[in-house]
């Protein structure tokens, strides 16, 4: 059986809770604005990247500047998590179990610095090795390009500290949302789809589980043999 290599953890929705932050930081924006929001908007943004985001808040009534837009929100929801963090169930036990096992984990999100170091910072060192974060590709989510650059970073040194090349398909990324999952199957990586807030297609490019509560290790591994399927496993 292959060798579970690394993990890629998506950050909101995945590893965090923080997606009602950001919805209601994105209403009390429009409506500071004039403007009108609604949930199926708010949903319609859960995964993508920050640059899109503002410019749907734009078109929602917001005058400000896509960079403007995003340093407010990113503030808004970091101060709501130095208050308090929602972790998503399971996540930092198979964090821990990842660190304790030497498979090694990073994070790949399109929120941008702030927030994702907040996140990384109130976890033990060691449980995220680095972050690539949305400011740091041209394309975001769908896109696989954060997934390829976060491969490509971990791959260059894993043979010099493990003594095997790192394998695309003995990784796997950890996804909750529709560009999310997009974004990881097409890089080429093994891809486990948690539903959170929003539904996701039926597809055949990854595995869905219904939680991370009691998922360790050894069923990431397993995944790694067998076929996705529409089905939750």
């Amino acid at each position: 059986m292959s060798e579970l290599q690394a993990v890629f953890w998506d950050m909101d929705g995945t590893l965090v809770d923080t997606e009602p932050y950001w919805i209601e930081a994105e209403h009390t924006l429009v409506t500071a604005h004039g403007g009108t929001w609604s949930e199926e908007k708010a949903q319609h943004l859960t995964g993508q990247a920050l640059p899109y985001s503002a410019a749907v808040l734009q078109g929602a009534g917001v005058q400000m500047s896509i960079g403007e837009i995003i340093d407010h929100l990113v503030a808004e929801v970091v101060q709501r998590c130095a208050q308090r963090i929602p972790w998503r169930p399971g996540a930092r036990d198979l964090l821990e179990q990842l660190h304790r096992d030497q498979v090694r984990s990073a994070m790949v999100t399109m929120s941008f610095p702030p927030l994702a170091r907040a996140v990384a910072d109130a976890l033990p060192a060691g449980h995220l090795e680095f972050l690539v974060t949305g400011d740091m590709v041209a394309a975001g989510k769908p896109d696989p390009e954060a997934y390829h650059l976060a491969f490509d970073t971990m791959a260059a040194d894993h043979e010099t500290l493990t003594g095997a090349p790192l394998s695309r398909q003995q990784c796997v990324a950890i996804e909750d949302s529709v560009p999310g999952t997009a974004a990881a199957a097409a890089s080429g990586l093994v891809t486990v789809a948690v539903p959170h807030l929003t539904p996701l297609p039926t597809s055949g490019q990854w595995h869905v589980l219904e939680t991370l509560v009691g998922t360790g290790p050894a069923d990431l591994q397993q995944l790694l043999v067998r076929e996705p399927s529409p089905a939750a496993v």
